[in-house]
């Protein structure tokens, strides 16, 4: 995508959220849609505030699925367009979602989870990362889903994820959490870019006046034959973004024989964990993953030369992306999980301990807390029913 910029990076001190819409702005954002829901409103109220003054639309939909179906037709007509909202908000958005996978028309959705399922709670949560990376929606369809663990972050991957929206005209995804929507931090903005110099978008459907043939931007394919061919080249598009956009970071993996993964809030905590293990003179290390579709496989594939025999997924839910790092480790290492969930955030004691179990070869611990939640190993399921059980 071509970079033209109108102003020079600025440094300043905000919230996640808000640095997600100055930024979002920035990157040639013109239209937003959404409805408000904690932990994400000073999103939507930034963008009610400030996306008017510079010519733009920011309108208060009546619900999430109008929201959603306003940037369907946004998106359709060329423009860089955005909804946010939280993890039950989210859920309502997925039909439209697929409808614009559907029809490849690019967008963003940002989501800044909080507990669930359910309403659950207004805390921090990593409990939609399923949703996220399987596919907002019915159908066959991906998108890429981007992890901020920083204010800074929230800015830097707005601008990408808009990138890649267009690229590959698909829907992308900001997956944050409370935490960070909330926290303050330093920020580089970015520069802003005029929309009038991005890339122009042939298929859009901003009238023809005579010179070229009718633009339609639909999902509904009668013919089989037709909607499988569409649906193939559509995987051959995912397959170039898995080839080039896979992300990460880093740390301590040179040499590390214990690598933990986390992304966004937990990954703050386990980079603590990891500094405390190598301080004790344990080889470990922290790979962050910043893209959760397309999942960063080919760094798996780099620690495990280097010599990674365990992996430990740090995550603030159940247990979901382990199922990720799972597949990518392909059985070459062993691979734990270790959770907080409903909100609670695990100290950096917490990893440590597990990272120590580790090391001495004994099991991962059951999650800490006040109340006995069960071992965080997935168990053996028991399918016979109350009365052969004796119950």
């Amino acid at each position: 995508m071509a970079d033209n910029t109108q102003a020079a990076e600025e440094r300043v001190l905000m919230k996640g959220n808000e640095v997600l819409a100055e930024a979002a702005m920035r990157a040639g954002c013109r239209f937003f849609f959404g409805y408000p829901i904690t932990p994400q409103t000073e999103l939507a109220a930034y963008m009610a505030k400030r996306l008017p003054k510079i010519g733009g639309t920011f309108l208060q939909a009546e619900s999430e699925v109008a929201a959603i179906n306003m940037v369907y037709g946004a998106g359709a007509a060329g423009a860089r367009v955005m909804t946010s909202s939280s993890s039950p908000g989210v859920s309502l958005k997925s039909e439209g979602a697929s409808y614009m996978a559907g029809a490849d028309v690019p967008g963003v959705i940002v989501n800044v989870e909080r507990g669930g399922p359910g309403l659950g709670g207004i805390q921090p949560s990593q409990s939609d990362y399923f949703q996220a990376t399987r596919a907002l929606g019915h159908g066959d369809y991906f998108m890429p889903v981007l992890a901020p663990s920083t204010v800074q972050e929230m800015a830097d991957l707005i601008y990408l994820a808009f990138d890649l929206a267009d690229e590959y005209r698909t829907p992308a995804m900001i997956l944050a959490d409370g935490m960070i929507g909330q926290m303050m931090e330093p920020v580089t903005l970015p520069p802003a870019r005029d929309p009038k110099t991005l890339a122009a978008k042939p298929w859009a459907t901003t009238g023809h006046k005579g010179e070229r043939k009718h633009n339609v931007v639909n999902s509904l394919y009668l013919s089989p034959e037709k909607l499988e061919d569409t649906n193939r080249e559509r995987f051959e598009r995912y397959e170039q973004i898995k080839a080039k956009h896979q992300r990460q970071e880093l740390m301590d993996c040179d040499d590390a024989e214990i690598v933990v993964v986390a992304f966004g809030a937990a990954s703050r905590i386990a980079r603590t964990a990891v500094r405390d293990a190598r301080a004790k003179g344990i080889k470990c290390g922290l790979l962050r993953p910043i893209t959760l579709w397309p999942y960063p496989t080919d760094a798996i594939d780099q620690v495990i030369a280097n010599g990674a025999t365990k992996f430990l997924s740090v995550e603030l839910n159940m247990g979901q992306m382990v199922e990720d790092v799972r597949l990518a480790v392909n059985g070459r290492a062993s691979v734990d999980f270790y959770g907080r969930t409903g909100g609670v955030l695990p100290t950096p004691e917490e990893v440590l301990d597990q990272i120590e179990r580790l090391a001495a070869g004994q099991p991962v611990a059951r999650s800490a807390g006040a109340k006995d939640v069960g071992s965080v190993l997935p168990q053996p399921i028991d399918r016979k029913s109350s009365y052969e059980r004796g119950e």
